[in-house]
């Protein structure tokens, strides 16, 4: 990851911003009180759904145990 001064991203914003939604790299930004991370919009909603969907109880073995399973063994019909 990236490391930038708070001076050195806000002489930049507009072409780190451009760049973090492009290559899906964050960037940290350092400053005298505290730090920061850039990441873009996409990767952050795709972060909060993830936390989302492995804050349901038995969501993560359910998905471990889909990804574990051949494809040819899966039904051809969704069931609700």
């Amino acid at each position: 990851m990236k490391t930038l001064t708070i001076t050195e991203a806000r002489k930049h914003i507009y072409a780190l911003i451009d760049r973090t939604s492009e290559t899906h790299e964050p960037i940290q930004i350092t400053g005298k009180r505290n730090n920061a991370v850039l990441v873009g919009e996409e990767d952050w909603r795709a972060i909060q759904e993830t936390l989302f969907l492995v804050s349901i109880p038995g969501m993560r073995e359910s998905i471990i145990d889909g990804l574990n399973t051949p494809l040819d063994e899966t039904s051809k019909s969704l069931k609700w």
